[in-house]
């Protein structure tokens, strides 16, 4: 049975530096992919365990330890610009190499205010750099989307939605009817009642859809 969560097959993984997750479905986007890409100060941790690679440290380096940076100088790319954050900079530096399907892990906990910016951040990266990057946590997926979509998993799956600046917002598949939301809140807490859902919408919003 087709699985939105599971079915996504990323080209790379981004380790953002907030808690690294337990959850196997988030842990099992790693699995197979080369490209795995650490946010800056996230190496000091990530690689502070045997057996664990990287393919590229990304950032303004202001929070890398020294011991990191000169044991991993070949694959730093250090990137000055103080206008975006290390999510950022990991996505642009991977969307520039045409990578175009991204997982991003370690974005949240720790610090809300990063959870929230590393959130947020994923319909521009959508809108503006054409890359597909989805947050995985512990609990579920967050998935930035553009008009009309479709999407597989159990019935009585708990989602949300959240708009970005979309019209024309509807779903079916779901319990609870859909608007054009002004509010981050308000699409919040839904649930499915098939095995696929859909969001039909012109414009930009992100789908939040739980593992259990």
């Amino acid at each position: 049975m087709k699985n939105s969560i599971t079915d996504f097959k990323p080209q790379a993984v981004i380790i953002d530096a907030g808690e690294f997750p337990t959850s196997p479905i988030a842990l099992q986007q790693m699995e197979g992919v080369d490209k795995i890409v650490c946010c800056d100060g996230a190496a000091n941790s990530y690689l502070s365990h045997p057996g664990r690679r990287v393919w590229r440290i990304v950032g303004d380096c202001d929070s890398l330890s020294p011991d990191i940076l000169r044991d991993y100088a070949a694959i730093v790319r250090r990137i000055p610009d103080q206008e975006t954050n290390d999510q950022t900079k990991a996505v642009s530096y991977l969307a520039e190499r045409g990578i175009r399907r991204i997982a991003i892990i370690g974005a949240t906990g720790r610090r809300e205010d990063h959870t929230l910016g590393n959130i947020t951040l994923l319909p521009t990266y959508l809108t503006e750099h054409h890359v597909d990057a989805r947050i995985f946590t512990d609990f579920g997926v967050f998935i930035p989307c553009i008009d009309t979509r479709t999407f597989h998993c159990p019935k009585a799956t708990q989602v949300s939605i959240f708009n970005f600046g979309a019209s024309e917002i509807r779903g079916s598949g779901l319990r609870y009817p859909l608007r054009d939301f002004d509010q981050l809140w308000q699409g919040t807490l839904n649930q499915t009642t098939d095995t696929s859902f859909t969001i039909h919408a012109k414009g930009t919003y992100m789908v939040f859809i739980n593992y259990r």
